[in-house]
């Protein structure tokens, strides 16, 4: 699990990759409090050597919760730059 994040210059966003690597699975998903965490409205791309990808423009200087669904489980990542509990 990776995430990457490339600060635009010309614009207040952040270009933010989330990459998943040995993961075996049909479907990943991402749900965060930038898509009201719905479990559907941001799949990630499944590429021939098995990665799966993702990448949003985020608004930057802010704080975003997030977690992903890999084949209906919920999976924090590792690489998260902090963590919050929350009753989800």
């Amino acid at each position: 699990m990776a995430i990457i994040k490339k600060y635009l210059k010309s614009k207040p966003i952040c270009k933010v990759t989330f990459d998943l690597d040995g993961v075996e699975a049909d479907n990943v998903f991402l749900t965060g409090n930038f898509n009201d965490w719905n479990l559907t409205d941001t799949p990630l791309k499944k590429y021939k050597n098995g990665k799966f990808k993702a990448t949003l423009d985020l608004e930057k200087d802010k704080s975003y919760e997030f977690r992903y669904i890999i084949d209906g489980v919920y999976v924090n990542d590792v690489h998260a730059d902090e963590y919050e509990w929350n009753d989800f």
